[in-house]
């Protein structure tokens, strides 16, 4: 990243001189440069604060269809009762009024590389110089499956209100059966989480029937020691787990989800499904032809797409290996936006870029675990990858953790929107 001095001195010598190196318009060389970001969450909302930040004579546009953003982290506490949905929504009126971030409160449906034009829903069109998608997670279909039913609450809102009262709902002695689908995913800790809130919700409430949590995957992929533990001890009366088994088809009529070992029938249910790159970076022509890519194909050392010139890629939709969680895309973001500045500025990105995540996962009512990681650049093959020994979780659960996890949260907040 960029030393105090040295962003100071960008924003002190202006980008005019730096935009006539490079192949720009003409408009673009005599005005100042053009960030667009379509998606408002932990990626974009970082990346546009943190380019105004870092060189305010950079023009920042923020296209993001809703007044507001639901964060994902958390809220699985508001699906047990211990938060409120608005503890967990964010404005947007910092980036505006803070750090001088245009926000358009629209839909972007149409993506023009070669004119590095943006179309809108409401019919608007935005120039940029640089664009950055952040749009987070499209889903598979899974036959049967109607979402607005059996809600997977993967993305926080409504979904998550819906799916407290599936959980309300199970009866006594009842079943609830939630699916993890193959990684990579959003929030690798995530699903195993609920699994545990909702055992911890039933045992509380005296209603503890079973919780079956079908695993796409072949094991616990994040946090294994802590979830292990969960599923085979504080949880071992309450929670079946059994890894390597999908969701093929839900009849939700009959209460049934179909799996890849026989039919369960059920109480309530929380289906995952598998994830993707969200539409607009496929509708974008950022994933290629080959219809198995789910990720967006990008150079870590700014997230330019490797396909399309000047459009960037960060957040969920991603495919550059590292964790697809709130932490991380801004982390991302953070590369991304310093990359942008040096790019205005004449310079090649950072040859070495470092991102890190960590989140914490409440295990029960009053105890949450952590994970933690850091990626470096390597040069030799182009990836990002965990650097040695920084892999780690916490050794077991407890109150200290919980605490913890709410001032890990409010940081991240203020950091990407305030």
């Amino acid at each position: 990243m960029f030393s105090h001095n040295r962003r100071k001195l960008l924003q002190a010598s202006g980008v005019l001189l730096a935009a006539g190196a490079f192949p720009l318009s003409l408009r673009a060389q005599l005005a100042a440069p053009r960030v667009v970001v379509i998606g408002g969450g932990f990626a974009g909302a970082t990346l546009a604060k943190y380019v105004r930040m870092w060189n305010p004579k950079i023009q920042v546009t923020l296209i993001e269809p809703n007044p507001t953003h639901v964060s994902c982290i958390l809220s699985n506490l508001v699906m047990t009762g211990a938060m409120a949905m608005t503890d967990i929504t964010i404005r947007y009126d910092n980036l505006r009024t803070k750090y001088g971030v245009t926000i358009v409160a629209d839909r972007a449906i149409g993506i023009d590389p070669v004119n590095r034009k943006v179309s809108t829903q409401n019919g608007t069109v935005i120039p940029y110089d640089k664009l950055v998608l952040a749009p987070g997670i499209d889903f598979d279909a899974i036959p049967g499956l109607d979402p607005a039913v059996v809600p997977h609450a993967w993305q926080a809102g409504p979904q998550t209100l819906a799916l407290k009262g599936l959980v309300q709902s199970v009866p006594a002695g009842g079943t609830f059966l939630m699916s993890i689908p193959k990684a990579p995913y959003r929030c690798p800790p995530g699903p195993y989480e609920r699994a545990c809130l909702v055992a911890d919700t039933l045992l509380r409430n005296r209603r503890a029937g079973k919780v079956i949590v079908l695993d796409a995957n072949t094991d616990v992929v994040a946090e294994p020691h802590t979830f292990h533990t969960a599923f085979q001890t504080t949880y071992a009366s309450v929670i079946e787990y059994h890894p390597s088994t999908t969701v093929d088809s839900v009849d939700w009529a009959n209460k049934t989800i179909n799996t890849n070992w026989g039919p369960i029938r059920v109480d309530a249910a929380n289906i995952i499904p598998g994830q993707r790159a969200g539409k607009v970076v496929a509708s974008a022509g950022l994933l290629g032809r080959d219809p198995a890519t789910r990720w967006a194909s990008v150079n870590p050392l700014n997230y330019e797409s490797t396909l399309v010139p000047n459009v960037h890629v960060i957040g969920d939709s991603q495919g550059t290996g590292q964790p697809k969680s709130g932490h991380m895309a801004n982390s991302e973001a953070k590369v991304c936006a310093d990359a942008l500045i040096r790019y205005f500025a004449g310079e090649a990105p950072d040859p070495a870029p470092m991102t890190n995540s960590a989140c914490y996962s409440p295990i029960t009512a009053k105890t949450a675990s952590w994970l933690t990681v850091v990626f470096g650049y390597d040069a030799a093959t182009g990836l990002m990858k965990p650097v040695p020994n920084t892999l780690a979780e916490a050794p077991s659960p407890s109150s200290e953790h919980y605490k913890d996890m709410f001032g890990w949260a409010k940081n991240l907040f203020a950091d990407s929107f305030s």
